[in-house]
């Protein structure tokens, strides 16, 4: 998938700039490898907990609070709110799985951001409730298994990540 043109579609320009939403995990791991795509744009990360970073996330990550679909879900509305507000990225990138929600919810009702998602390699033969929910509100949607094409017929076929 890294050579899939992941934020194509007319976006480009020399100074976009990107947010990286991500949970710790596989999920980051995903996403790291899609660096080759957003690296020579300007980009953030947003992490839904603390993690060991390496060198080129230091100093441009956020962390938010880790939601399990509770309360804390509106926390993250309210902290995606600030992080885009201060932010202003024009185009949001994640892989999964909760904090994707509240920053494509906010980014694109109340920025009108741009959402690129990618369905993680994890789900094989069903969609993820991210994953239906994020085919919904991204503009570009990618999964990795043949397989999902029945549940995201409007979704790419990017291939795996890992």
């Amino acid at each position: 998938m890294p050579s899939t043109p992941v934020l194509s579609a007319g976006w480009e320009s020399e100074r976009m700039k990107i947010c990286i939403v991500s949970s710790c995990g596989g999920h980051l791991t995903e996403v790291r490898r899609l660096k080759p795509a957003y690296e020579k744009y300007a980009h953030f990360y947003v992490l839904n907990d603390k993690a060991i970073l390496p060198a080129d996330m230091q100093s441009k990550t956020y962390f938010i609070a880790h939601s399990e679909r509770d309360w804390k879900s509106f926390l993250n509305l309210w902290e995606a709110l600030w992080i885009l507000r201060r932010e202003r990225p024009d185009v949001i990138l994640s892989t999964g799985a909760g904090p994707a929600v509240p920053f494509a919810i906010i980014g694109r009702f109340f920025f009108r951001t741009r959402v690129v998602f990618v369905e993680t390699i994890a789900s094989t033969h069903a969609a993820t409730l991210t994953g239906r929910i994020m085919y919904r509100l991204a503009q570009r949607f990618f999964y990795q298994w043949e397989s999902l094409s029945a549940f995201f017929p409007k979704g790419e076929y990017g291939g795996p990540l890992i």
